[in-house]
């Protein structure tokens, strides 16, 4: 037995490292249990909540070796429950902090669990390697029953190394063998209108979520197949070049859920290179129509000369970010063109004052509630006259103290009090920002 313990240290020396934490932890059950008490205590003698219960709260590590205690914690570790939700971390060593899933145990949930597993997530690396992993395992999964599926790249390129062919097919076996796929998240990979045909065809009554931004191979025609086949269809995330005038009808139309959730990323890689379409204003007005309380998220980033698509009519957007330099004509834009705004955050705007254009805001988007500015420029009183309009509904109220500017009025001393007086509670600029 003690050569056992000495192998197991030898193997996991993380395990050692960890030891005196958790003989440390077990102080905090001193009012619970005495020390008699402990000693007497029959752990494989459990009730069979309690054991689930702790199984559910120890790391996936932990849980393996807590199930090598006895043959009872190891029926417990095989509990149909515990393995509803997984997710899978596939990395390689020499280029992620993160610890792979280990491979034996990968093969054990295949084997055992596979038709247990209900939520479930992928989190790789950049490297290739660990993407392909992560589509050998889904080409496994043919007796599974999955709800919800997750593709995690925590750096890019990841999965859109991985070859199309593989990727889509791994992903096909998954759509076919669920059936009840409600959500599925899988940015930043080489999904394809084929694939999302055999998603359709198989979970149609089913999907709630698709978000599917950064997707190069997917075409309109595909995500209206989705629009036009999975009428309970709540929230969707994509790239602008894959939003129509024919998606938004799809979405509108009477078999259609109401639409909650409708997340657009505008982005360009080649500056001046990309012409934006234009989305037509009976487009919008039939989605809000038909979803009145649909959010409408738009984040952006463009280049100056990119935007001019873009709020030239009324447009129904209520969350806005600009992750790039925008400038004062588009906020004005902005300002006259967008009544349903909630929350607007600029990163970046130039070096010209910008009180016209958030006085313009404050007038007419009634909404909103969130306001963040980062490297922008505006006097304190026209920053003031802002607040003032505004009032208490903004609840989050973000800006750089370098973006205030002292006039005759106020200086940086005075904002403060007087920005908290009309907000209703205490307000000071921000050193960093907070989005």
């Amino acid at each position: 037995m003690k050569r056992t313990r000495q192998a197991v240290k030898a193997e996991y020396p993380v395990l050692q490292t960890e030891e005196k934490t958790k003989k440390q932890r077990t102080c905090f059950y001193g009012p619970v249990f005495s020390k008699s008490h402990m000693q007497t205590l029959d752990w494989g003698s459990l009730p069979h909540h309690i054991l689930l219960c702790i199984f559910q709260f120890l790391p996936l590590v932990d849980r393996a070796w807590a199930s090598s205690v006895c043959r009872r914690w190891n029926e417990v570790f095989h509990i149909p429950d515990l393995w509803r939700k997984f997710e899978f971390e596939l990395t390689q060593s020499a280029t992620s902090y993160l610890k792979s899933t280990h491979p034996d145990l990968i093969q054990q949930i295949i084997k055992r669990h596979a038709n247990h597993l209900q939520y479930v997530s992928f989190k790789v690396d950049s490297s290739t390697e660990s993407a392909e992993a992560a589509c050998d395992i889904l080409s496994q999964l043919v007796n599974c029953s999955i709800k919800t599926l997750g593709l995690i790249s925590t750096a890019k390129p990841s999965f859109m190394n991985v070859c199309k062919t593989h990727f889509a097919s791994a992903l096909t076996v998954v759509f076919i063998n669920s059936k009840s796929l409600s959500s599925i998240k899988i940015d930043d990979t080489p999904v394809d209108d084929p694939s999302l045909k055999v998603l359709v065809a198989n979970n149609s009554d089913t999907l709630k979520l698709l978000k599917m931004s950064s997707c190069p191979h997917v075409s309109p025609a595909g995500i209206l197949c989705v629009a036009d086949q999975c009428h309970g269809l709540r929230e969707l995330a994509l790239n602008y070049y894959i939003l129509s005038d024919e998606l938004l009808l799809a979405l509108s139309s009477e078999k259609h859920v109401n639409l909650e959730h409708l997340r657009i990323d505008v982005v360009s890689e080649n500056p001046g290179q990309v012409e934006f379409h234009t989305i037509k204003k009976q487009s919008w007005d039939a989605l809000v129509k038909h979803s009145p309380k649909v959010n409408i998220v738009m984040y952006f980033f463009l280049y100056e000369e990119e935007f001019d698509a873009f709020f030239r009519e009324e447009t129904p957007v209520t969350h806005l970010y600009f992750g790039r330099a925008v400038s004062k004509a588009m906020l004005g834009r902005i300002g006259m063109n967008c009544p349903r705004l909630i929350e607007l955050v600029v990163c970046a705007n130039g070096l010209q004052p910008l009180d016209d254009e958030l006085i313009c805001i404050a007038e007419r988007c009634k909404n909103l509630t969130a306001m963040g500015l980062g490297e922008c420029e505006v006097t304190c009183r026209g920053f003031i006259e802002f607040v003032k309009m505004c009032g208490g509904r903004l609840t989050q109220l973000s800006i750089m103290e370098e973006v205030l500017i002292p006039d005759n009025d106020y200086n940086l001393d005075q904002i403060h009090s007087e920005v908290s007086k009309h907000l209703g509670r205490m307000w000071f600029p921000d050193m960093m920002p907070t989005w």
